[in-house]
């Protein structure tokens, strides 16, 4: 098997820059980034599901007990969490979102869509671990700014970027029919 080295040419952030890459091992490595980024989220919004939906009032899932008890000390939106804690919207949101998400993401359908939400709740996620403001340095419990979170965001941002749902994934398939044709603007979905 022969590897193919190509070239990027691009500018960032006012620079031109230019680098070669393996489009072999890019290919693998996007799939990769993809799956595993789309287990973690999957993982977690079956496990919220499976104990909402098991029956049991005293065992249900609920985003409350996070948002009341679990928000650091000198969180700058403590206010908005414990607004937020007791909705069933929320917990819909959260437990769905990460599901569908992650599937969307496993089986690579439209996934500039499920990144762009997936690293929406990342941020948020992110937010609501915050020890501080601004002026303490936005303090996390793992380091000073950058979380898990942070990175998934990125992460997610970075898959919506390249379309890697084209790469294997459902999005290849379902650019192909008459209606993505048709409608151009039904592309920036997929990817």
């Amino acid at each position: 098997m022969s590897t193919r080295t190509r070239t990027l040419d691009t500018e960032l952030f006012g620079q031109e820059t230019h680098f070669e890459y393996s489009e072999h091992w890019l290919g693998y490595a996007i799939i990769g980034l993809r799956v595993t980024m789309g287990w973690v989220l999957l993982q977690g919004g079956v496990t919220k599901l499976i104990t909402y939906l098991d029956g049991n009032p005293e065992n249900n899932w609920t985003a409350a007990g996070y948002l009341m008890n679990a928000i650091p000390e000198g969180n700058p939106f403590v206010g908005l969490w414990g607004s937020m804690a007791g909705s069933p919207l929320i917990d819909m949101l959260v437990m769905w979102g990460l599901t569908l998400t992650g599937l969307g993401l496993i089986l690579g359908a439209l996934v500039r869509w499920n990144a762009f939400w997936g690293a929406v709740m990342m941020l948020f996620f992110w937010a609501a671990a915050l020890e501080g403001g601004l002026m303490a340095g936005l303090p996390l419990a793992h380091g000073w700014v950058v979380d898990d979170h942070l990175v998934y965001a990125f992460l997610l941002f970075g898959l919506g970027a390249i379309g890697a749902g084209r790469i294997l994934g459902l999005d290849a398939r379902i650019e192909r029919l008459s209606v993505v044709e048709n409608n151009r603007w039904l592309r920036w979905l997929l990817g």
